[in-house]
């Protein structure tokens, strides 16, 4: 599935981080946030050189879910690695 070019217009328009939280407060459920929250801080961790296994241990999630964003990190073209090597 490709990401809606009006939705990503509608993000770089917001004005700054309160307004962009709110947006994704009125936009996603809590569980959802906490998933988004979730995979952004396995990747900080996966970068930082964390094992997958202290990190299922850390946040008390099953390899399966590391596994993913480690196949990203990975990718040297990706777009996370290159902000998390900023």
């Amino acid at each position: 599935m490709r990401v809606d070019k009006e939705l990503l217009d509608v993000v770089l328009s917001l004005k700054d981080k309160d307004e962009l939280e709110s947006f994704f407060k009125d936009l996603f459920t809590p569980a959802e946030l906490d998933d988004i929250t979730l995979r952004w801080k396995l990747l900080k961790d996966l970068h930082a050189g964390m094992t997958q296994r202290k990190i299922a241990e850390k946040y008390g999630i099953s390899l399966c879910k590391i596994t993913r964003g480690s196949k990203v990190l990975k990718n040297k073209a990706s777009v996370v690695l290159k902000v998390l090597n900023r």
